[in-house]
């Protein structure tokens, strides 16, 4: 195989230029992630949306992703997955465009944010593949804790600069300048990496969406269902995260939804490397067992954050940091797993499975969040938020019950 560089046709770049440069341009992918949940407190009563609604909008994104994942990220097997990332950075410019000139509501909402969830659909997984095919080491699990751990920086830059940019020039120019970040991704990739040929030994010898190979590989797909659990309770926390700490600080003089953005960035932020910890940990005392505990840890504290509102603003934001910190510490560990028990020739086929089932989660969890909300009180409510937080944490039971199941034959690993 030969990697070249824009340094020169004949220089190799090290290993960690390669983890820089692709953790760089995963954050810059990302700027546009969070725009619509940091400002749920906005739109909802702009459009005159209900919680359940914007939960859809929220949730929606990830319809857009599963869909453009099977194939995408498949790709990868077969073709240099630069230029798939590529593909997929330019439908995420278009969704965020999209959203700016074209959404005035719950219909044309759902649309575009379908489009930005197939681009990210398009840059996630593939990326990781961009970074994993350019490095020599046989087991990347930890330069993969640091790109997966770049998610969570991602996403504390879009909550915190959504929220700067709304505050001074309005929604529509969050929307508009969150679309930068992708563009600037694209410039990244292509002036420091050049084609990777694909060893054509290696080529799966199966048809493209043929995924059953990574079906029937057993430990593989326990991390990939406990995955499922893990997104549900993700992005309702992250779908939800502005809307809760603007209630528990609706009595507080001066705390604004700039203040909510800061404090969600925040909590984004200690997860990146809480989960490159969680890995580090996993890697020496087995990555299953370390999973578990972290599950059971996540799913006694969605309870408590929902609760700590009625306590104080205080509370709720070290709650919320805390919570995040939970639920992200297992999210790298999940990944490296289901990417290291892949089969040879089908890391992309392993990976596209690992993002379709677990983004299939990421879709209900705010949409199930938001159902709560509604049934039981609204945002108003002390109870409607625990009840809320208990549906989060129900993540985390999945996930427990999938690696419990599924595990039974290699606990030990």
């Amino acid at each position: 195989m030969h990697i070249s560089s824009s340094k020169g046709p004949n220089i190799k770049m090290k290993d960690w230029e390669i983890i820089i440069i692709m953790c760089f341009a995963h954050v810059l992918s990302m700027t546009g992630f969070a725009t619509f949940p940091a400002l749920i407190p906005i739109l909802i009563p702009l459009w005159e949306l209900t919680n359940t609604q914007a939960g859809w909008v929220s949730g929606v994104f990830f319809v857009g992703y599963v869909l453009s994942v099977p194939v995408l990220v498949s790709l990868t097997d077969r073709i240099d997955s630069r230029r798939i990332y590529i593909i997929g950075l330019t439908i995420s410019i278009v969704g965020l465009l999209g959203f700016t000139f074209l959404a005035n509501g719950f219909w044309s909402a759902l649309t575009w944010q379908i489009v930005h969830g197939a681009g990210i659909g398009g840059t996630y997984m593939t990326g990781l593949r961009v970074m994993t095919d350019r490095i020599k080491k046989a087991n990347p699990s930890r330069a993969i804790a640091f790109y997966t751990a770049c998610f969570s920086l991602g996403t504390a830059v879009s909550f915190i600069l959504s929220g700067l940019v709304a505050g001074w020039l309005g929604w529509n120019w969050a929307f508009a300048l969150s679309a930068l970040g992708p563009i600037g991704a694209v410039i990244v990739t292509l002036l420091l990496l050049k084609t990777y040929n694909i060893n054509r030994d290696q080529l799966p010898h199966t048809h493209l969406l043929d995924f059953r190979p990574v079906f029937k590989n057993r430990k593989a797909m326990s991390y990939t269902l406990a995955y499922i659990g893990h997104s549900w309770e993700l992005f309702a926390l992250r779908a939800w995260i502005v809307a809760f700490l603007v209630f528990a600080g609706a009595e507080k003089t001066g705390f604004s939804i700039l203040s909510a953005t800061i404090i969600a960035g925040a909590a984004s932020v200690i997860g990146g490397p809480i989960s490159i910890i969680g890995n580090e940990i996993s890697e020496r005392y087995g990555r299953r067992k370390t999973i578990i505990v972290i599950m059971v840890f996540a799913s006694l504290t969605s309870i408590i954050t929902g609760y700590s509102a009625s306590l104080s603003l205080g509370a709720a934001a070290i709650f919320i940091i805390i919570y995040s910190g939970f639920v992200m510490g297992d999210s790298a560990s999940l990944t490296a797993g289901a990417a290291e028990e892949a089969i040879s020739g089908y890391r992309g086929a392993t990976l596209a499975v690992h993002s379709i089932l677990g983004f299939t989660g990421a879709f209900l969890g705010p949409l199930c969040a938001g159902l709560a909300l509604d049934l039981f009180g609204g945002q108003s409510s002390n109870i409607a938020w625990i009840i809320a937080f208990a549906t989060i944490g129900f993540g985390s039971v999945m996930g427990l019950i999938s690696v419990i199941k599924l595990g039974k034959i290699s606990l030990n690993t």
